[in-house]
Order: C-alpha cells, then structure tokens, then sequence
C-alpha cells in the first residue's frame, strides 16, 4: 500500500488507487467533472489538477496512479491558475441560461463556477450551438449546455450494458449523440440524469415543475420490485415530485430503475379516496367509514370462519400484513396468503431468500437462472450481474425462453429436462458449475409460480447440493422475487394454516360458491373474475383490479404515504418513511383493520404504531433489526414430484407497467409506446 503525502499530510491507499482518492483520504476536495467512481476513467476534463513534485506541469489526479513516496500540492497558484483555466475554457461555449435551466440549483459546474469561474469572459466569437438529442420520454436534452465529460456514454456502455450513446466528431464539432436517434433500451436510462454535471440532460416527466429547494426531502424505501432500492422521495405539500437515488453500497449502490423514478406520478391517477358500497342495482356509491364498516361485520358475523379468507398484494407493508393476519386469526380463518401469483414457496427460510444477499453476486463465479429475467425483474440487480460478468467473464446459463440480456449468456432450454440433463451432468453447463468455486443459481417466480412450482423448486436444490452451490459460509442459492412485500409476508406467516386455503384453492371455492367473504388487500395480480360471485372487500390505493369486483373499498395509502417496514428479496429490513399524506379519506392499511376490529368488538392487541411493531417483533425478532440480513440455516425445501413438460416463463413480459402504481403513470405509458415503435420500426428495416 502506498504512502504519499497530500498538502503536508501524510496518506496510506490500496493499491491501484489515485492520486484524487489519495486527496480525499486527506480531506482534501478535488473539483472533477468527468470522473466518477463508478466508471472508467477517462481524464478528458482536466478540472481535477494537482501539483506533484518533479512533474513539469499540472497532472489529473483521477488518471495518476498513487505512488510510493509521491508528493502532491492541491493549494498552490499553479494549480488554482490551471483550474480557472480550465473552467474558463469550460464557460466559453456554455450558455447563460442559469435562471432556466432545470439543473439550477444541482449542477456542479454552477457550484465549481462560483470557485474557479471569472465574472467576466475574454472571448467575443459566438457561442457554439448543438441541436437537441432525442432520447425517449424521460430524457430531456439541452446539448448545448454539454460540456462532454462523456459520465453519459461510460454509463450506458459499461453499467447499463445498452451502447447506444457514444461521441461524434472531432474538435469544435464533437457531440454526445444517440447514434439512431432513438429511445434509450435500457431500464436504468435516466440515471444519466444524476450523472450529468450540467445541465445537458435533464429530467423530462419533472422538467419545469419545482426547484430543489421547494421540495421537503424524505428517507424512504423503493416497492417496484424486490430488490429495494434505498430512494429519495421528494415532495411538495401532498404531490410527490419525483424519486432521486440514495446511497446503499449492499442494495442499489447509487442506481435505481427508470420504473423506480418515474412511476411515481401513478400515484396521482385513478386514486380512491373515499370508501364505497356497492348497491343493489351493482354499482359502487361513496359511503362513509361507519358505513362501510357496518357492511362488512355484518358479512363476517354470519361468514363461517372456514369460509372467509384473505389475499394480500405485492406492495403491501409488512405491518398492513400483521394487522389483517392477527384479525384473520381472531376470526379463526386459516386461509390467507401473500402469494397472490401462487408461487409454491414459504416454509424454510433458506427456500425464498436470495441467500447469497445482492452484494454476493460480486463473490460468484458462475451462474445459473431459472425462470426469471433479472433485467426487467429486478434492473439494479442485472447490473451487479453485468459488472461482475464483465470483470471475470463468469458463464451465465439460462432455463427458460430466450431473453435479451446485458451479458452473455448460454440458453440451456425452456423445459423441464434441461433441469434433470444439469442435474445428472448431462448438459455442457453442469461442467462448468462443476468447475465453479462460488456457483450461483437464480430462480425466479416464473419457475416457482407454476403448478409444479414446488417440484421445480426441490429440484433447483438438488442441483444447488450436487455442485457446491450452498458449501461453508457461501450459500448462492437464490430466489428473485418480483414483489417487495414477498419476503416479509412470508417470515410473518401468511400462508394458509391447517385447513386453510391457497389462492388456487380460493378460486376453487369461489367457483363452488363456498367462499363467502374475500378480503384482498392491495391484490392486484388475480383472476379477479373469479371472485365476481363471492363477497369482495378491497383495501387499497388504486381503482386497479380488485377494486373493479370489489361490493365494498376501503381506500389505503400508498408507499410514499405510510411508514413501513419492508423485506426484500434477500431478507433486508428497511424502514420507509411517510414523504406525502394519502389522499381525500384514505388512511394507512393498518389503522383501517384496527378500526374495523373495533367496530367489530375484537381486541387486537395494539393501538398505535409503535405497539403494533413491538407485537410483531415479538413474532419475528429479526424485523427490529434495521438494514440487516438475517441468514437463513440451510434445509430441505420442495418436492420431489414431476415436474410438467410446460416451457418454463419469466414472470414479466414488459418492464414498464407491472403493478398497480405503474400502470396509471402516464409515464410509463409513453416508455412503453416508445419502445413498441422503435421496434416496430426496427423490423420494418
């Protein structure tokens, strides 16, 4: 490890480290614009010179390798000359647009300015003007404004696996361009968006809408999918304004996806915000809580216990989920369930976590999916799994239908021999798992949702024992789920007890006309025709499916609206934050049961918050523990019966528009429009 010393400091780094890191171990700011940890370097920006001794002139420390013995000066008037210089050459062709642009109040060449920056300029040629860029519906371009320190290009080759962004032509006349003039294919676009320094590309849905100082900033937790993302929810009075990224090294590091960020303006359409009833002539009227209430006890009253059952959504928040299981067990109703897909999985823990924990994908060496396409199920995960492909060119193998991947990757097949031909070593990929010292496999819930889904399951773990996935302190056996509430739901018990029903029983008995009362809470994902027949009660925040069958609603709030606790897929506990209060008379989940149950005379156990998590953690310990992994002991899981002779599915077809929240965003809407057309234009050709 080198020693140098920064501004009379003396500093230790790792090696392969820079000068720029060994400044900041020193405390020393660097002002940089085109480099960025997580990217290549590429040193075009010049902002970031330092002075090392001996060297005839200035060096960029992001592109000096720290050296034994190096002695560097950030503080002297070489270096503070060479830095105007620079920003003065950054400023010559920049537009004066300041008071309009977007970025204003955000942009660090703004920021960099006020330090390094003239009050006047030397040059009277006209400005250099670059025509805007199209690149989709989340994007907005200003190029003029693009100061081509290139973090946009590196970031959509190297992280988001789509190069489609690259430079045009030389000198003066350079460009940073789409070379189709076409949406960006990649779900993780607009996190160039953050990476821009400038501001060259801007957010295109939030163009225009609030400066940063406007919005009241909020902690919270990301429920697109199950990867749970840490996230920054920005809000203006009762409007949530948009979604920015927060740092979690373990989770997302600093990426989310564009669904992430730009769903959120479905929590503004087709909201209930009222309870309603549906009347005798089959319509849904507003009514008031009492009301609503009153219809409901007076269809538990005479529902028997066995006929009664429950069905909670893929967003729900892990206390929504207790309040509704601790009233169904006061009701003495077994049957409810979290898995609404009808995914064949709970029981042991090790059988549904992602074991290995997101961060372990850097660990693998190779790896196996089945029935699942991490890029449109879970986009910040496919990225760990592109970067870690392409530093060690790790063998990926696929059963299931063809996908396009970020990586390369071998399709093993689509059916259930291709499992059995691993399994007994007769498939080309068995060699290299074999060969593998930390193998991974990654099945998805369009393996586990299937009828047979157990069987497939039991069988992915034989072939995890076979090959020394799960061996010592490395287990890579993992499943993707595709909802955030999942994992949770599942440690909390919500699944069917004795006696108790199954979605795919529910839907029996619905049919059989046994079922009297159906509470769905937030289930958006079923057949709900199938529970035309049988008394519905939704609970939740989107006139989506559940609520069209629904005879009464009870409006709940929405992820940004409610603090809760969620599990993702690898078992993490993190704590959401309230950003926005729900709309109209809309509540948070759990306090609507409770207020039920006290209509009804049922004594739940907990009247607040706080008293409503100290009896959950008392049923699962491990939910008071913020940020952590607990991990799970390794056991028999699944079933040893045959598998069908089905294609094995992925779990979604589109990325944009999977849940509830997305499916009224408008955004997302256009993303989808937008990708259909280009490649419909893309067949035409």
């Amino acid at each position: 490890m080198p020693k140098l010393t920064v501004n009379g400091i003396e500093v230790e780094v790792e090696d392969g480290s820079t000068v720029l890191h060994a400044c900041e171990e020193a405390g020393v700011e660097v002002p940089r614009f085109c480099y960025h940890d997580r990217l290549s370097i590429a040193g075009n920006c010049r902002m970031c010179l330092v002075d090392m001794e001996r060297a005839p002139k200035p060096v960029a420390s992001c592109a000096m390798p720290a050296g034994e013995g190096m002695v560097i000066r950030t503080d002297t008037d070489r270096v503070k000359k060479a830095r105007e210089g620079v920003m003065e050459f950054l400023l010559i062709n920049h537009p004066l647009d300041c008071p309009i642009c977007d970025q204003g109040g955000e942009c660090d060449l703004q920021d960099q300015a006020m330090g390094y920056g003239f009050d006047s300029s030397r040059y009277e040629e006209n400005k250099r003007a670059v025509e805007d860029k199209h690149m989709g519906p989340l994007i907005s371009t200003t190029m003029t404004r693009c100061i081509h320190c290139t973090r946009c290009v590196r970031f959509a080759t190297e992280v988001a696996g789509v190069p489609e962004l690259g430079a045009i032509g030389r000198g003066e006349n350079m460009e940073i361009t789409t070379y189709l003039e076409k949406t960006l294919a990649s779900e993780l676009s607009a996190n160039v968006i953050d990476l821009c320094p400038v501001g060259a590309l801007t957010s295109k849905p939030y163009a225009f809408t609030a400066r940063p100082w406007e919005l009241n900033k909020t902690e919270s937790v990301d429920v697109m999918d199950a990867v749970g993302s840490n996230i920054r929810v920005d809000a203006r009075g009762s409007q949530v304004m948009r979604v920015l990224p927060r740092l979690n090294e373990d989770v997302n590091e600093e990426w989310i996806s564009d669904k992430t960020r730009y769903a959120i303006d479905g929590l503004r359409r087709q909201r209930l915000d009222r309870p309603f009833i549906r009347g005798r002539d089959g319509k849904l009227a507003p009514a008031s809580w009492d009301e609503a209430f009153a219809t409901i006890a007076a269809k538990l009253k005479k529902a028997k216990p066995n006929a009664v059952a429950a069905i909670t959504g893929d967003q729900c928040d892990a206390e929504s989920m207790f309040a509704l299981k601790t009233l169904f067990d006061k009701l003495g109703s077994a049957s409810i369930d979290c898995r609404q897909d009808g995914a064949k999985i709970g029981g042991v823990r090790a059988g549904y976590l992602f074991n290995s924990t997101i961060a372990g994908i850097d660990e693998a060496d190779a790896l196996l999916i089945i029935g699942s396409n991490p890029r449109i199920e879970a986009a910040v995960l496919n990225a760990r799994i592109r970067r870690n492909w392409l530093a060690t060119r790790m063998p990926v193998g696929i059963v299931g239908p063809e996908m396009d991947l970020t990586y390369d990757a071998e399709q093993l097949g689509d059916d259930a021999a291709t499992l059995a031909a691993i399994l007994d070593g007769k498939s080309k990929f068995a060699a290299k798992l074999k060969r593998a010292k930390k193998p991974m496999i990654i099945i998805g819930m369009g393996a586990l949702a299937r009828a047979d889904g157990a069987a497939m399951l039991g069988q992915a773990r034989e072939i995890a024992e076979a090959y020394g996935v799960v061996n010592g302190d490395w287990n890579g056996f993992n499943v993707l789920h595709t909802a955030a509430a999942r994992v949770a739901g599942l440690d909390l018990g919500l699944t069917p007890g004795r006696g108790g029903l199954d979605v795919a029983a529910m839907y029996k008995a619905a049919d059989a006309g046994k079922l009297d009362l159906v509470w769905l809470q937030a289930a958006d994902e079923i057949d709900a025709a199938r529970f035309e027949k049988t008394f519905t009660v939704y609970q939740g925040h989107h006139g989506d499916a559940g609520a069209h069958v629904a005879d009464v609603i009870l409006p709940g709030a929405a992820y940004t609206e409610k603090d809760g606790i969620y599990l993702n897929t690898e078992g993490r506990v993190q704590y959401a934050a309230r950003a926005a209060f729900p709309p109209g008379e809309a509540r948070e989940d759990w306090t609507i049961i409770r207020a039920l149950a006290g209509h009804m005379g049922i004594n739940l156990g907990f009247d607040s918050l706080a008293e409503l998590r100290e009896e959950m953690f008392e049923l699962a310990p491990h939910f008071a523990e913020q940020d952590e992994v607990k991990a799970a002991r390794w056991a028999k899981f699944g079933s040893k019966t045959k598998i069908a002779s089905a294609p094995v599915a992925t779990a979604h077809e589109t990325f944009y528009m999977t849940c509830p929240v997305s499916r009224a965003s408008e955004t997302m809407g256009q993303c989808l429009m937008a990708l259909q057309a280009d490649a419909a234009r893309d067949a035409a050709e």
